[in-house]
């Protein structure tokens, strides 16, 4: 559970225990329960935006290559502030990172099933793609099932935007 989770099921006016005792049992700091954290303004989500555009087209980039971009276009912004929203919007740099040709201790390698496989019937192999498409002030997640061996354009695609899913078959 995230720490802001934690901040709200801190109860003020509960009776036997204390904001310092509930803080302790939760692990978070009384200064997130005192003290809210701002609201993000409107610069802020104009900012997000155009780092994700960037980040959609070059998903290498981190934070120094992308503030020396958004200072190209004009936007007086610093490295920190680049950190904190791409760290908010939870993407980072997809580039070799130390150790990454490592596997872990004890993990399971699975064996690739496709391989030496002839594909010749419809409803044979399936596979799925997810992606999200930022509208307005949200985002439209977009989900496509498609079967390998089908006609093209075959499969069933599931739009959820706001919690309501919308699915269309044949998509």
């Amino acid at each position: 559970m995230s720490a802001p989770d934690r901040r709200k099921l801190v109860d003020c006016r509960h009776g036997s225990l204390s904001i310092r005792r509930q803080c302790a049992l939760l692990g978070i700091a009384r200064s997130g329960v005192y003290r809210p954290p701002p609201a993000a303004n409107d610069n802020d989500l104009s900012v997000m935006r155009r780092i994700d555009e960037l980040f959609t087209a070059w998903p290498f980039l981190g934070s120094r290559r992308m503030t020396a971009l958004l200072r190209a276009e004009g936007l007086a912004i610093n490295r920190k502030r680049v950190q904190r929203l791409m760290r908010k919007m939870g993407i980072a740099a997809l580039g070799p990172k130390p150790r990454t040709t490592k596997s872990a201790p004890g993990h399971k390698i699975f064996p690739y099933l496709l391989r030496g496989l002839t594909i010749d019937r419809a409803n044979q192999v399936w596979c799925a793609d997810i992606t999200y498409i930022p509208i307005g002030r949200g985002l439209l997640y977009l989900v496509a099932i498609h079967g390998l061996g089908e006609p093209c354009g075959a499969g069933m695609a599931a739009v959820e935007h706001h919690g309501q899913r919308i699915r269309r078959r044949g998509a």
